[in-house]
């Protein structure tokens, strides 16, 4: 969501959770996101020499991750304190267009020769069918009100697979309550692997108005809980849902999770889905309760770069619901007002 009063946001940030799996799928289509900022390291060509000559340039320089972080402000770039950790842990490492520049003026605050970081990167990763065809994804806080607050909270999950699992198919239900509150989301997912491993799917839930409890998280089918961060001061839950078993390669996965709210529900005017990698198909549905229905309602969507779409929509049967294909990066959702 992304209106007033409140507005729970929901990001896929990599989302695998245990599930019904299946053999090798068909078709060209590629998905989600990747590795926590830029990309997990293959290896120790390239990835972790990188991280082993960062770590040993910031200990010879003798600064901190914060004071390094604020050195870069000074010069005009925004690296995240998560950012930098990935990159000295080899957790992920500088890929993107803007992650590169930076890495150009983190040499310069490390005090070592210009390309003496950047020329241990090797060639960029082969992200896969569809990503290949997004050459420069957002970072994964990209569309989020407080990007720092995300990646701090999305530094103490693991999201190295996210890239390595292809969004094929995202279904969410919004269930809005008699009072015209936020009850509960459902939210179900088809995964398939782009390489041997991936197994978890990672949320992102923010809320607008940080005076309420986080919403619960429910795994529904073949996921279960694993690591969940919860910053109510930042109206922030992160939480990963594991899968049964790791999977191998174009291996399929199918998942559903619910986040329910705690009586008395917050007050809900919209709701949105942000991808920072393609769908090949989004399916959202809002349901209101016959006590409840909104005066108007509109569907609106976002692709990264260009201008809202917005259209009217009506009410039938105590739902809206929309269709996207092939659809993001970007944002997708509806706004409602029951006044009119």
């Amino acid at each position: 969501m992304t209106e007033q009063p409140r507005h729970p946001s929901i990001g896929a940030t990599s989302e695998p959770g245990s599930g019904s799996m299946s053999g090798p799928g068909s078709g060209p289509i590629d998905g989600p996101r990747s590795g926590p900022i830029d990309g997990p390291t293959d290896g120790p060509i390239g990835g972790l020499e990188f991280a082993a000559a960062l770590r040993a340039a910031i200990r010879a320089r003798g600064l901190g991750l914060e004071r390094i972080r604020d050195h870069l402000r000074a010069r005009g770039d925004s690296v995240s304190l998560a950012t930098l950790s990935y990159w000295q842990s080899g957790r992920s490492r500088p890929e993107r267009r803007e992650s590169l520049v930076a890495l150009a003026q983190l040499e310069l605050v490390l005090e070592v020769p210009p390309g003496s970081l950047s020329g241990l990167l090797g060639p960029p990763r082969r992200r896969g069918r569809w990503l290949s065809r997004v050459p420069s994804a957002p970072e994964i806080a990209a569309f989020w009100p407080k990007p720092e607050a995300v990646d701090e909270a999305v530094s103490a999950v693991d999201t190295r697979w996210d890239e390595r699992l292809t969004r094929i198919s995202q279904h969410d239900q919004v269930f809005i309550s008699a009072d015209g509150g936020e009850r509960s989301y459902l939210s179900r997912q088809v995964l398939r692997a782009e390489a041997d491993g991936p197994d978890r799917w990672v949320v992102i839930m923010h809320l607008d108005e940080h005076d309420r409890p986080l919403p619960t998280i429910r795994p529904l089918q073949h996921c279960h809980l694993g690591r969940i961060v919860h910053r109510p001061e930042a109206g922030l839950l992160v939480a990963e849902l594991l899968f049964d078993r790791p999977l191998l390669r174009g291996e399929t996965v199918i998942t559903e999770h619910e986040l329910v709210n705690i009586a008395p529900y917050p007050p809900s005017t919209n709701y949105e889905r942000k991808f920072r990698l393609p769908v090949r198909e989004f399916a959202l549905e809002v349901h209101f309760d016959p006590a409840a229905i909104p005066a108007r309602c509109e569907r609106f969507s976002r692709l990264d770069g260009d201008d809202e779409i917005v259209q009217q929509v009506t009410v039938d049967a105590y739902s809206v619901h929309g269709v996207a294909l092939n659809f993001g990066p970007g944002r997708y959702g509806f706004r409602w007002s029951f006044s009119a």
